[in-house]
């Protein structure tokens, strides 16, 4: 039965002032955050690094704060209308090779008794050449009962499925940068976030794979050299606000307020913030040498919405490279409209579809008769194949 229109609208009615009540309490809340992160990044940029230079305060001043106005430093590039633009993009670019990976998965279906997954991951390079030559191609994987741990009911089948996903997508990433012929010219793409604090929630085991995948992508870029950032569209991490909440005393915590929220009415398209270094509790404290090492910066990349959050390991910024990395981060996002082309290309090479799976299942059964395993697949699923 479709949902209730009027219900909603009268539910809705009935609740307002609890939640026009918790509105104004975020505006309020925000203003704090914005006018502190304000002040904080206009006193003397030694001083306030000294004060906050304890562990485990969510992130700490890594750039001087010269260029800053009003907490973020202004983009310094404007353009009269997108073809002025794409002039720039030309000039930053040309011949740059941008790289990224994206994966997608099938997960195993109760409608087969065999528990397989497919997993597929697809990659974009781009040279950035005259010719306008560039690569994609796909990898995939089946998973296997034993690959996927299926001992007992109620183990997490599907995060395993995850685990091999992310693995695949990482190491990629770490042979191309092995072997790509000029790091110097070179940006690889990590879709997400350096920092997988997702796996805070995670057993032991996969708090580890997890773990040792990204340590072995940071180490990689920093011992060959090639500049990888983790773009994060929409970001909810709370680094700036832990950060503030330690240099003012009489700022509350919120749990509802992230920094991209602190920091959308104090950036317009391209500005970005200072870089900082993050400092977040839990999961970095298994990083080792690299704990340390995950810098950080938001970039205003739409007008309309919250800046996105980009990673860069600590060597980009030691190198003096940050701000020609974080202007090819730029042209990518004026080519894809907001978000890097690099990464929503490989992203439409690596998506398994509806199709997709219809596929995969009929040539599993194809091949399930053929080797005479018995497999048995549900009369549902059967018909779908038959009729597709």
């Amino acid at each position: 039965m479709p949902v209730s229109p009027a219900q909603i609208r009268a539910v809705l009615a009935e609740k307002r002032e609890v939640l026009a009540q918790f509105d104004q309490t975020m505006v309020y809340d925000l203003a704090r955050y914005r006018k502190a992160w304000k002040t904080l990044t206009q006193e003397p940029f030694a001083k306030t690094a000294k004060r906050l230079s304890k562990h485990g305060i969510g992130a700490h001043l890594m750039e001087p704060f010269d260029a800053v106005a009003q907490g973020v430093i202004t983009n310094p590039h404007h353009w009269k209308n997108r073809e002025d633009s794409l002039v720039w993009v030309k000039d930053q670019l040309s011949g740059v090779t941008t790289f990224a990976v994206d994966g997608s998965q099938i997960f195993p279906s109760k409608d087969v008794s065999l528990p397989v997954a497919l997993i597929q991951i697809g990659w974009f390079e781009n040279p950035h050449t005259a010719d306008g030559e560039y690569t994609k191609d796909i990898a995939l994987d089946v998973l296997t009962p034993k690959d996927l741990q299926v001992n007992h009911q109620g183990e997490p089948v599907d995060r395993r499925v995850n685990i091999r996903r992310f693995e695949m997508e990482v190491d990629r990433l770490i042979g191309y940068m092995k072997t790509c012929p000029y790091p110097e010219r070179t940006l690889v793409f990590f879709d997400g976030s350096l920092v997988v604090t997702f796996a805070d929630a995670f057993d032991p085991e996969s708090q580890a794979a997890y773990v040792d995948a990204m340590v072995k992508l940071l180490t990689t870029s920093q011992q060959y050299q090639v500049p990888l950032v983790g773009f994060i569209d929409t970001s909810y991490a709370r680094d700036i606000t832990t950060l503030l909440q330690h240099y003012d005393a009489e700022i509350k915590a919120v749990e509802a307020i992230h920094d991209a929220q602190v920091l959308k009415r104090l950036m317009n398209w391209g500005d970005r913030t200072p870089l900082l270094q993050c400092d977040r509790e839990g999961i970095l404290n298994q990083y080792g040498d690299q704990q340390d090492q995950v810098t950080f910066t938001y970039l205003q990349t739409t007008r309309d919405r919250p800046p996105a959050r980009l990673e860069l390991p600590r060597w980009i910024w030691e190198a003096g490279r940050a701000e020609t990395v974080i202007n090819w981060v730029k042209a990518e996002v004026i080519v894809g409209g907001g978000y890097p082309y690099a990464i929503e290309t490989a992203d439409q090479t690596a998506v398994l579809q509806a199709p997709d799976r219809q596929l995969f299942y009929r040539i599993l059964q194809d091949w399930a008769d053929r080797e005479d395993l018995n497999v048995q697949f549900s009369r549902k699923l059967v018909s779908k194949l038959r009729r597709r």
